[in-house]
């Protein structure tokens, strides 16, 4: 084991955090009114009296990058979190399905699946993880000396006051980044290095942002609003869920 210094994660935060933030604005750049309309629920937004074209437009549109920006956020961390435990056990990605990590401390080899926080799947998802587990643990017992692996599913946030999951363990949040680095603080550590040039990014997305709004706003009136500027939700139904679409 070799202890990881503060300097080597912000280094690495540094060189990498980038590609999260051009990933954000490429995807905003690249989104079509229509295809956010087809993958947000009408109905909600009507439960929600939304009456105005730039409310009902800035509403989808920000549900809609929540969802994008979890999914490119977690997957920065799964690979600072592989970074890290690389630096200290010498762990390495896995090619097995469904395994993101592997590695060996106290002569316990280590198939970690990692994902962003603990409320990340369905019973089905779950039974899913399991199954690769158990795949991914034949294949080391057959092909390597490890006496004893041991499954983990990885939160890189949240708690979960229950790890013991019977046939793999699941550590969040401290418990997680404690257990790939022996460092109980590092959950705290890796905060700072990740607002770098967060500002100037930021800054850079809300002037993209502020157009797709306004051309959204447009588009979404000469489509939807009716000549004196209602909403006509009928036509928003019938775009995102009728059997045809003119």
């Amino acid at each position: 084991m070799k202890p990881i210094t503060q300097q080597e994660i912000t280094d690495y935060v540094e060189a990498n955090i980038q590609n999260f933030h051009q990933r954000r604005l490429e995807n905003l750049q690249k989104l079509k009114l229509m295809d956010v309309i087809k993958r947000k629920n009408p109905y909600l937004f009507k439960a929600k009296n939304i009456n105005t074209a730039q409310d009902f437009v800035k509403t989808i549109l920000d549900a809609f990058l929540s969802s994008q920006e979890e999914g490119i956020f977690g997957g920065f961390l799964e690979e600072l979190a592989i970074f890290i435990c690389a630096q200290v056990y010498g762990g390495q990605k896995s090619s097995a399905e469904g395994i993101d990590l592997e590695f060996e401390k106290d002569s316990i080899r280590y198939i970690v699946s990692i994902k962003s926080g603990p409320n990340w799947g369905n019973s089905s998802q779950v039974a899913k993880l399991r199954d690769n587990f158990r795949k991914a643990k034949r294949i080391l017992n057959t092909n390597t000396s490890a006496a004893n692996v041991v499954a983990v599913n990885g939160c890189c946030y949240g708690k979960d006051r229950r790890p013991d999951k019977g046939d793999y363990l699941k550590l969040c949040g401290q418990q997680f980044w404690d257990f790939i680095s022996d460092d109980d603080n590092l959950y705290t550590d890796i905060i700072e290095p990740l607002g770098h040039q967060a500002k100037e990014r930021n800054e850079q997305f809300m002037q993209e942002y502020a157009k797709v709004i306004n051309k959204f706003t447009s588009e979404f009136i000469r489509t939807f609003c009716d000549a004196d500027g209602s909403i006509v939700w009928e036509e928003i139904v019938t775009f995102n869920s009728a059997k045809t679409t003119s």
